[in-house]
């Protein structure tokens, strides 16, 4: 911690540099600002989704409730006072940043529950195709022997955001670039980055408006600055899977990072949670700058797990952390390829205090899915099935979980079974659960109860992660279709409202911004989609700005 201790006292020099530096930008920009604060004020209107009762809209039937319990520190109740600790619960379901209007992690927010900014168009068509023709490939080795990867894949969500008057899309790609473009064309704003490897997961732009991404890879994980004047992304930045020991499993980085007060939180496929001090600021010419420390590292996996993997006959290696992490109130929740769910409580982390685990609960399988929570605390984890040896635990536990951190000693509220188990990420909306399966079965589940509301069927294996924003669920399957559906009632079965063609599976998460829809799919392109041109009424404001309270 004598490192934490040594960087966190130059963080007023270094954000004093930085709002020198964001002043600049907004001088430069200032026809825009006021449409930015307009739309700052908007996305922060928004409900987003996820208002943390199953009562926020008319219901049909009796609904039963969930017992209140006292909160644990990092669990506090939804507030009107200023929350004091990294993430207010009660901002479960708004937009993350102020600073940076726009999609700038995978799903949103440091609790996984911000789905986009509408409009959401209402007759999508194909706008433009990245590349023209052709796709984006590379090969990468699977077990030793080299495959071709064509496209983005799982999770893939597009980072999207306003900027200077123009809006940005970055993503990272099967061809081991990572893309930043113009969403009005698909030109590039920036060269292609070669990041080493194929990327897999989403890319985090910086929430404070640095201008920084950071992604991962099949390589290593990268911090890059965006704004050097060759035109050229520059890698400030890596961190490998040897950095920190010990390790397990291999070195590719799938999850999307947070940034929070200049520390970034990621989980690595080496079994390890990594919290980085960013040290972020300028130089004097007004370049961004990072002089990143590893403040603290974990193993993901104990000797417990590592014995119940054994004795379910299980690889006692396999504890890679592939989804991404999520944080509420001051607790930071991940779970890993052993089926670990675990929150580590960083409360006293700027004061140099090391985190400690604070919550265990073992669902039996590997569990790509990024937990999700709600404005209560409560989490919301989505497995596979994998281990048929551990099929004890699998029947016991079940595949889509409702878990209460506040109950460490029995934390399962409800689960519901699937027999091909879940790769999505589920998608909360007004009291009501969207979880795709491996199979092609989505599930809507009450928030409250897990009860099955209703059932839908699409091409699988469907691993793209539900989008519901202006009360439209978009949702890729792997015949290639893009689907709109009707959600103006989340307990009734959706109609469709559309669906557009695209080439290849939709592995990948969508993402929806100001009348466009950004996705790339195994056939090697990456697509914006939205209204024609033609009949497209010009918009102000989007139609999320309704209270979603109901």
């Amino acid at each position: 911690m004598a490192g934490l201790a040594t960087a966190s006292r130059n963080d007023k020099d270094r954000q004093a540099a930085r709002n020198r530096e964001l002043r600049r930008r907004q001088a430069l920009v200032a026809g825009g600002v006021a449409a930015v604060v307009v739309l700052v004020f908007v996305a922060i209107s928004a409900l987003g989704g996820d208002d943390g009762s199953e009562d926020a809209v008319g219901t049909r039937g009796s609904t039963t409730s969930v017992p209140q319990t006292k909160a644990a520190p990092g669990l506090a109740p939804p507030t009107t006072a200023p929350f004091d600790g990294w993430v207010d619960p009660a901002s479960s379901g708004l937009p993350w940043s102020s600073e940076v209007v726009g999609q700038i992690t995978f799903r949103g927010n440091p609790t996984r529950t911000y789905y986009g900014l509408g409009p959401v168009p209402k007759a999508p068509e194909i706008l433009w195709r990245y590349p023209e023709s052709g796709g984006m490939c590379g090969q990468s080795a699977v077990g030793g022997k080299a495959k071709t990867w064509c496209g983005t894949g799982w999770t893939g969500q597009p980072s999207v955001w306003l900027e200077d008057g123009r809006t940005w899309v970055a993503f990272g790609a099967y061809d081991k670039n990572v893309h930043f473009m113009d969403a009005k064309d698909g030109s590039d704003i920036l060269e292609p980055f070669a990041i080493g490897d194929i990327v897999k997961g989403s890319v985090t732009r910086d929430p404070d408006g640095y201008p920084l991404l950071y992604s991962g890879s099949r390589a290593n994980f990268h911090v890059i600055a965006m704004d050097r004047p060759s035109g050229e992304p520059e890698s400030l930045w890596e961190l490998t899977a040897k950095a920190v020991s010990p390790t397990k499993w291999n070195d590719d980085w799938d999850g999307s990072p947070l940034v929070i007060d200049d520390y970034l939180f990621e989980g690595g496929e080496n079994g390890q949670i990594h919290i980085v001090k960013l040290n972020r600021g300028y130089d004097a010419d007004g370049k961004v700058t990072v002089d990143p420390k590893i403040v603290f590292n974990a193993p993901g996996w104990d000797a417990e797990l590592t014995a119940a993997l054994r004795g379910s006959g299980s690889r006692v290696d396999d504890v890679s952390i592939e989804n991404s992490v999520a944080i509420s109130g001051n607790t930071l929740y991940f779970t890993n390829s052993g089926g670990l769910v675990q929150g580590w409580d960083i409360a006293g982390l700027k004061d140099g205090v090391t985190p400690k685990r604070i919550f265990r609960f073992w669902t039996g399988d590997d569990t790509d899915a990024s937990i999700v929570i709600d404005r209560q605390g409560f989490l919301y984890v989505a497995q596979e099935v994998e281990r048929s040896s551990s099929s004890n635990r699998l029947s016991e536990v079940g595949q889509l979980i409702k878990l209460d951190p506040r109950k460490p000693d029995d934390p399962l509220v409800w689960s519901v079974e699937d027999p091909h188990g879940f790769w999505a990420t589920p998608a909360l909306y007004r009291g009501v659960l969207i979880a795709p399966t491996d199979s092609g079965r989505i599930v809507a589940v009450s928030q409250s109860t897990g009860e099955i509301l209703w059932e839908k069927k699409l091409p699988g294996p469907t691993w793209s992660s539900p989008v519901v924003v202006d009360e439209v669920w978009v949702q890729g399957d792997c015949n290639g279709v893009l689907h709109g559906f009707d959600l103006s009632d989340p307990r009734v079965e959706p109609s469709e409202l559309w669906n557009v063609q695209l080439e290849g599976c939709v592995e990948s998460t969508p993402t929806v911004f100001q009348g466009q829809i950004f996705v790339g799919a195994r056939g090697g392109a990456f697509y914006a989609l939205g209204d024609s041109p033609k009949t497209t009424e010009p918009s102000t404001a989007s139609s999320e700005n309704k209270d979603r309270r109901g």
